[in-house]
């Protein structure tokens, strides 16, 4: 029997290793810096990641993940490869949470 672990541990390892990098975190375009998108990013090295954050920091924040598209050097297959793992912006909030505040009532004009 420790045989047979022997023989498999290699595979057993390396299968735990690629689970982590096909689990990976989505990472928020809009908040991110360079490394993290790189990091995150299957295809987006530094300079690509690093184009990222100037157009953000040039025109504000992503609206779409599609706008990605407009970054030089960004493709719109390399959007659809990494599509599921780029988010925009702050997850819906979970069930049970408290809901947001009310913006407050308007003063009614004086007559």
């Amino acid at each position: 029997m420790l045989d047979n672990f022997r023989k498999f541990a290699p595979t057993l390892a390396a299968m735990m290793l690629l689970t982590q990098l096909v689990y990976a975190e989505p990472v928020n375009i809009n908040t991110a810096d360079a490394t993290a998108l790189a990091k995150a990013l299957n295809g987006v090295g530094p300079a690509k990641a690093k184009a990222i954050v100037s157009y953000r920091d040039k025109n504000g924040p992503f609206k779409s993940v599609d706008q990605l598209a407009m970054v030089e050097g960004i493709t719109q297959k390399l959007i659809d490869k990494n599509r599921a793992d780029i988010k925009l912006g702050a997850e819906k909030a979970a069930v049970g949470a408290a809901p947001a505040a009310a913006p407050p009532a308007k003063a009614k004009p004086a007559s």
